[in-house]
């Protein structure tokens, strides 16, 4: 009887279908590459462009150190060249590239259409072209990347970013051109390395504002400074010996009261055992 009633119940529960299962595991498979496949094509670009960072900061007015970082992303060809145009309507005329080994450079200036003034001259012509050639066996392979370093100024004052448009160059004779000026909310296909340019809070040269004047004022204060120090010497070497001599005084005051503590504990002690001089009987 009581197994008729379990078989029962278990029949009357409906059961869910192999079907079922495998269709929903296949949705749910599909869902999910889709999804990976959207982060691979949203992150690919951002991670493969050529870029630009400065070491420290770019301010407004003022000469800067930047790298151009360049990643190889071809499985199959190495980065054999890379040019990079400068911004026209931001003329730089100095631009000055460190060696990188095994890479030949070659600076390009033009003439300017409005000349410019720098430290008091009149610049009639500004870098337009900077390019950098794999000599021998130097090349970016798959999976590697290569810094290009360059010192450039003096930066504008009037503009928030300079963009730089580049072509990287493969040797299988592909051409890559990063050229796409940046767009608000969304990046572009191929993006140019854009450089961010901060407020300009000191000189051109990177020395705070009132650097010079703190500086004057150093070696006229450093006499009295120095008189002061003397004084103050003397001042915290009497103040060293006061202090040292009631530190020796607590020690000692302490050193007598610990031996007074000791002697009192043991005459205590001998007070508590019998006169007639046998162990006194320990209490129950």
């Amino acid at each position: 009887m009581n197994a008729s009633r379990t078989n029962t119940s278990r029949r009357g529960v409906p059961q869910p279908s192999t079907a079922g299962r495998t269709r929903t595991a296949r949705r749910a498979a599909v869902v999910g590459g889709v999804a990976a496949s959207a982060v691979v094509l949203l992150a690919g670009p951002a991670l493969a462009h050529v870029g630009v960072q400065p070491v420290g900061e770019a301010a407004k007015g003022g000469y800067a150190t930047v790298n151009f970082k360049v990643p190889n992303e071809r499985d199959d060809a190495s980065t054999v060249k890379l040019e990079v145009n400068f911004p026209t309507e931001h003329p730089l005329a100095s631009v000055s590239p460190q060696a990188v080994p095994g890479w030949k450079i070659a600076v390009t200036k033009s003439k300017l259409d409005k000349p410019i003034e720098m430290h008091g001259k009149q610049i009639t012509e500004a870098v337009s072209k900077v390019t950098w050639t794999a000599t021998g066996d130097a090349k970016v392979a798959p999976g590697y990347f290569q810094q290009f370093p360059l010192s450039i100024g003096q930066l504008p004052e009037d503009a928030d970013q300079l963009v730089f448009k580049t072509l990287q160059t493969y040797d299988n004779k592909e051409v890559v051109r990063w050229i796409d000026a940046p767009t608000e909310g969304a990046e572009p296909e191929s993006p140019a390395p854009v450089l961010t340019l901060t407020a300009a809070t000191e000189d051109g040269h990177g020395a705070a504002a009132g650097a010079k004047d703190d500086d004057a004022k150093g070696g006229a204060e450093h006499a009295s400074d120095q008189s002061d120090g003397e004084h103050g010497a003397t001042e915290n070497a009497a103040s060293s010996d006061s202090s040292d001599g009631t530190a020796r005084g607590l020690g000692i005051a302490g050193i007598v009261v610990g031996a007074a503590g000791v002697a009192f504990g043991v005459l205590a002690g001998r007070r508590r055992t019998p006169s007639t001089g046998t162990p006194a009987t320990p209490a129950s």
